[in-house]
């Protein structure tokens, strides 16, 4: 009976999950995401390099989009999020998930080659502790992927990629998208005997 009453409450929770996970989903706006964001996620995943951290990885709309050789760890604050994306991650790609805050990250400094984080910035009270941890573990070198909408707090406090770049990040690709209201930016933390990092989305006279 004990069993019965534990299978049946995996199955509840279960498709509490893939309710969840379709309600975030609808919120993020796959649907009009085609027209707002357009290409935007395969745009900033498709730069990652190396090892890579997805900061705020939510329900894991992003999965789908990077490339295969890339080693991905991914965190969020929200263990329900952590939840969602589990259930991609099975269907998707391996990937290491963690709960924790992105104004602490868990990693040493300099351990991940490319930072992800994509539609989170408005979330975070305090961005300059977020910002400060993306730098302090990126390596020298490694590259910095933002992608964010307009948000009504942008004009009195500046919006994550103009912040970056003012915390020291150096711009490599910085676009706006939809008169504004879609901002990606793939920029560098910077080190004098840096290699360049060669973008793949660009024609070879740009890079």
């Amino acid at each position: 009976m004990a069993d019965t009453r534990s299978e049946r409450s995996r199955s509840v929770r279960g498709r509490t999950d893939d309710h969840e996970s379709r309600r975030w989903d609808r919120k993020a706006g796959l649907a009009p995401e085609r027209w707002t964001l357009g290409g935007s996620r395969q745009w900033i995943c498709s730069r990652a390099t190396g090892r890579v951290l997805e900061v705020a990885i939510g329900s894991g709309l992003n999965l789908a989009h990077y490339p295969d050789h890339v080693g991905l760890t991914a965190v969020d604050r929200d263990w329900q999020m952590l939840s969602m994306a589990h259930r991609r991650v099975d269907v998707v790609r391996r990937v290491s998930l963690l709960q924790a805050d992105a104004a602490r990250l868990p990693f040493a400094a300099a351990s991940f080659d490319s930072v992800v984080c994509t539609l989170a910035m408005c979330e975070f009270s305090d961005r300059s502790a977020v910002l400060a941890e993306m730098y302090r573990i990126l390596r020298p070198g490694g590259r910095l992927l933002l992608l964010d909408h307009a948000q009504w707090r942008w004009p009195l406090h500046g919006r994550p990629a103009t912040l970056a770049i003012k915390f020291g990040f150096v711009p490599h690709r910085h676009e706006r998208l939809r008169f504004g209201l879609i901002e990606r930016l793939d920029a560098r933390k910077p080190r004098a005997d840096a290699p360049p990092i060669v973008d793949p989305g660009s024609p070879p006279h740009q890079r």
